[in-house]
């Protein structure tokens, strides 16, 4: 094909994907940009702010990171993900899978019918559930009185543990269906050989099972961390960030500042320091993993 004609292909192969993109900038980057921008400004829902928002640098910044708040949001942020996502979410979800591979067909169903239901429940009714559950009159402390154990406040002594464990039986069936899936393409020639080579169960996970899978490690650390950064109806249905702030994550802390107490620019710019924390753990994965990847 003559040069002169070759830029006007690659425009035409690009007019399709116009649509795509616009929508792209108009509801993913907008927003974003917008965001960004209302973190510098002292954005409110009531009061001068709402009429005539103004710019104000970086006061919101300052400010936030003098509230003896936000650094015990943080560390309850980091502390939820990597307890419920990064620990909870893909050990269960390897353990559930391996499982599946090796149950019977009983076993199987049973399994995955009680994992997935807590997944393709509506999130609204998940976190209703899992209140019920931990409740102080709730199932666990019912069940735990009938064998003559007296159970804790879970809600108010151990918050933080209670929906670490709402959220890992609410996310582990998404782990357990991506490492399902990529169990299954094990090849089982390579199982075999090295079961008759005498390597137990723990060295073939260990050295071909996790090698070979690496690909969907690496993808769903990433969704499962994404997700759960963003957890919001879970923690304010069990807690509501409570008592005081003992379960206080980023997202309740952008809440409560932007809605109840009316302060949009300051709670914008909690949303911002949340989205680069999400990025800060998306480059370390990328890192950790491109030579396993590439």
């Amino acid at each position: 094909m003559p040069r002169k004609r070759r830029p006007l292909r690659n425009a035409t192969r690009v007019v399709p994907l116009l649509p795509a993109v616009v929508l792209l900038v108009v509801f993913l980057l907008g927003p974003v940009i917008s965001s960004f921008y209302g973190s510098f400004t002292d954005s409110a829902l009531t009061g001068v702010g709402a009429a005539d928002q103004q710019f104000v640098g970086f006061r919101n910044y300052v400010e936030l990171f003098q509230d003896k708040d936000f650094p015990k949001s943080v560390v309850l942020t980091i502390v939820f993900l990597l307890a419920s996502a990064v620990v909870g979410q893909n050990v269960l979800g390897l353990g559930l899978a391996l499982l599946m591979r090796s149950a019977n067909r009983v076993v199987r169903a049973i399994v995955g019918t009680f994992v997935v239901a807590a997944w393709v429940l509506p999130e609204i009714v998940a976190s209703f559930a899992a209140y019920a559950f931990f409740n102080d009159t709730g199932t666990l402390n019912t069940f735990l009185a009938s064998i003559g154990i007296t159970g804790a406040n879970w809600l108010y002594t151990y918050p933080m543990l209670a929906v670490i464990l709402a959220n890992i039986w609410r996310g582990t069936a998404f782990s357990m269906l991506v490492y399902s899936a990529a169990v299954s393409e094990v090849p089982e020639e390579i199982t075999e050989s090295a079961e008759v080579d005498g390597a137990t169960g723990w060295q073939r996970l260990v050295y071909i099972t996790l090698p070979v899978i690496r690909r969907s490690i690496s993808t769903n650390l990433m969704l499962t961390t994404l997700q759960t950064l963003s957890v919001f109806t879970l923690i304010f249905v069990m807690t509501g960030g409570g008592p005081g702030t003992n379960s206080s994550t980023l997202p309740i802390l952008a809440y409560q500042e932007a809605f109840k107490f009316s302060q949009l620019g300051f709670g914008t710019a909690i949303a911002t320091i949340l989205l680069i924390v999400g990025a800060v753990f998306s480059i370390i994965y990328i890192r950790a993993l491109k030579p396993e990847v590439d």
